[in-house]
């Protein structure tokens, strides 16, 4: 198999992405999908399509070369950004605000659900023997926090900044926060991080058992690489896990279901003054992005 399958299941995924890319590591028998969201790093509806799509590029991808072959050479997907200094900052806020300002339940739901099914599909390694990577190289807040929860391993850069931020506007992350924590953490510590609305060091995370992989400053990739090195050294042991954890401690779908559905409901009924909030926490990250972005400028003058 070379570089290149990836793209044989699916060859029209290239022109399909509008924000994101994807590399496919035939060494590490990885393929990476990089976000590049705009105008805000968030998860909007089309980066929320083009992750579904790469989702299925790579699962059948699987599929296939074990039909032909009795194992695949794509053994990992990499959940990144290539935004510098954030990695998701999580549900697009904008939308909310006009949704809920709306009234419109439905398109609200529709939008959450999108969200649960993807992170069902990597917390369950895409039901396949895949296993799910975020590699998180910068910010990562509310529902960009829930998608690394949601990949099978968490490698994190120190100083990188996480947490639920969603408390600030009366809501709560409800597209599993919670399920997803409290397979790592008690419940009493899942709800403290959330209520808290603290963004925490991936230093502290890691010391809680919420981070898997604690790498050094700008060298996330490097820790990736040693991850799948050595995991590649025991891959029986590692089969058996992913097999244990996604048949025993799995969160279920119907779990996820209701609870954002529960979301819904609380989202549609947030006060005037919840509003004014989240639309100060839009108007904050904006101006921080435009400041990095900025700064990123002058660095490459």
């Amino acid at each position: 198999m070379t570089s290149a399958s990836l793209l044989n299941q699916l060859p029209t995924l290239a022109t399909h992405l509008q924000q994101s890319r994807y590399r496919y590591d035939d060494d590490l028998g990885a393929a990476f999908f990089f976000m590049t969201p705009e105008p805000r790093p968030c998860f909007n509806t089309t980066l929320l399509r083009e992750l579904r799509l790469f989702q299925q590029a790579a699962a059948r991808q699987v599929l296939l070369d074990t039909q032909q072959h009795g194992e695949s050479n794509l053994k990992y997907t990499v959940l990144a950004s290539s935004v510098p200094g954030v990695f998701n900052l999580g549900g697009d806020l904008n939308l909310f605000l006009e949704l809920i300002e709306q009234q419109d339940r439905d398109k609200l739901l529709s939008y959450a659900i999108t969200c649960i099914d993807i992170a069902h599909q990597m917390s369950i390694s895409l039901d396949s023997q895949l296993t799910t990577i975020a590699l998180v190289q910068g910010s990562a807040q509310g529902g960009g926090l829930e998608g690394a929860l949601s990949c099978n391993v968490i490698i994190a850069e120190c100083g990188t900044l996480l947490g639920f931020p969603e408390v600030l506007f009366n809501l709560f992350p409800g597209m599993g926060a919670y399920s997803f924590l409290r397979q790592r953490v008690n419940s009493a510590l899942a709800e403290q991080i959330i209520l808290s609305g603290k963004l925490y060091r991936a230093e502290e995370l890691h010391e809680m058992g919420i981070i898997d992989i604690l790498a050094e400053t700008g060298k996330g990739e490097e820790a990736l690489q040693e991850y799948i090195h050595q995991s590649n050294k025991r891959s029986n042991a590692q089969a058996l896990i992913r097999h244990t954890r996604n048949h025993y401690n799995q969160v279920s779908y119907q779990e996820l279901h209701d609870i954002t559905s529960m979301w819904v409901d609380c989202a549609m009924n947030i006060s005037t003054r919840d509003l004014k909030t989240m639309g100060r926490l839009i108007r904050a990250q904006n101006h921080k992005i435009q400041k990095m972005q900025t700064r990123d400028k002058q660095l490459t003058k």
